[in-house]
């Protein structure tokens, strides 16, 4: 059975024509026709020389496949195709590989093939691998649920030195867990969201933040919560083109998440915070937790003021209360919610498990029906200006 592959493909939806990538290739990997710009899968070597120069993120496409499409086939494309399913069997340590395909999973709720908002920076990509990462130095770790709670979520904080490692709110890192596993291979690659603003924990400082969960058996998440101040860190990434904050900041952000999924939008926030504070656009948080103990970040965020962040809880194991979810908060909501839908700068962004995604979806189904509005026509063109973003797990 042959091992799966990573192939590198162009977006012809989004690609302009431009060349720049097939300038800055210096093996002769990327050609064209009339048609389409395509990469030959039998030279690129992967050293992602054509990713910075591509001003519309086209080129940051990846597919894991058994055999490479061809240039005939990738010519004749209108879009990519969606990730197929790949050999059983395979060794998945062949792949930092497999990081477009997770990302495009946990973007699958989205409806279709996620887009960047138009007003978002560009952001840097694949700059370093799990064979050349980057090294950070651990600055804090902190508890961010009680004692109490039955979750240990950790606030991480992380200094790049004099390493340049770019990030945008709404990014992804990969985190390499140090040793091998029961087989003797190398632990897999994890990715986590970044929890800061693109200018670091604090203004002007070369540092980022992870929000991790501690899960009983996760190699990965045991490792990071366990690290200590001063511990060495081995990064992947930036990863992500997609789930990005508007730089427009009359933008209305309206951000759905729950636990671990609120990192982001901590990121998303102290951007909005630091350099718009009276944005007219606002933003609106729904967030759900099993218990305001149990919520990460439940104090700081009381804190944010209300003219800047419109906060919504939903709380599912209170004693003596019934289980409340996001969706329950939204169709609370649902007025302003509907007005939302019908305004042109509104952006969406959903955040957090797997499990949430039917539900949220249900909410807003149910909140365009009451205003007369078809919520997959109003979804779709959402996703397809760039204004609705999912990223679940």
């Amino acid at each position: 059975m042959n091992q799966p592959i990573k192939q590198h493909l162009i977006d012809p939806e989004i690609c302009i024509r431009c060349h720049t990538c097939e300038e800055a290739c210096s093996i002769g990997a990327i050609t064209h026709d009339a048609n389409n710009v395509v990469v030959d899968a039998s030279i690129c070597n992967f050293c992602m020389d054509c990713i910075a120069p591509c001003p519309t993120g086209s080129i940051d496409n990846w597919r894991i496949v058994d055999a490479p499409y061809s240039l005939e086939e990738q010519l004749g494309w209108m879009e990519l195709p969606v990730q197929a399913d790949v050999s059983a069997g395979s060794d998945n340590e062949a792949v930092d590989d497999v990081v477009a395909v997770l990302l495009a999973e946990a973007h699958a709720g989205a409806g279709g093939a996620a887009k960047a908002p138009a007003t978002a920076s560009k952001p840097s990509v694949n700059l370093f691998s799990t064979s050349k990462p980057a090294i950070a130095t651990v600055q804090g770790n902190y508890r961010l649920t009680s004692e109490t709670a039955d979750s240990d979520v950790r606030h991480i904080i992380l200094d790049l030195g004099g390493t340049v490692f770019p990030v945008l709110e709404g990014q992804t890192v990969g985190v390499i867990p140090p040793g091998v596993d029961a087989e003797g291979r190398r632990h897999k690659m994890r990715l986590y969201s970044i929890s800061s603003p693109r200018d670091g924990e604090r203004p002007a400082t070369n540092n980022l933040s992870l929000t991790v969960k501690r899960e009983p058996l996760g190699v990965a998440s045991n490792y990071i919560c366990d690290l200590k101040k001063g511990d060495k860190i081995e990064l992947a990434g930036p990863y992500g083109a997609t789930f990005l904050l508007p730089d427009d900041t009359a933008t209305n952000v309206i951000m759905i998440c729950t636990g671990t999924g609120s990192a982001p939008f901590r990121g998303f926030t102290m951007r909005r915070q630091r350099v718009a504070p009276a944005a007219s656009g606002g933003m609106t948080l729904f967030f759900g937790a099993r218990s305001p103990d149990a919520l990460p970040y439940f104090g700081p965020l009381g804190k944010v003021p209300e003219t800047l962040l419109t906060k919504h809880f939903a709380f599912s194991r209170v004693a003596g209360e019934p289980k409340h979810y996001v969706q329950d908060q939204m169709r609370l909501q649902a007025t302003a919610l509907a007005d939302a839908l019908a305004r042109p700068e509104t952006h969406i962004y959903v955040c957090g498990l797997k499990a949430m995604e039917a539900g949220v979806e249900q909410a807003f189904e149910d909140i365009a029906r009451g205003a007369g509005l078809n919520w997959k026509t109003v979804r779709d063109e959402m996703r397809d200006t760039g204004r609705y973003h999912v990223e679940t797990y």
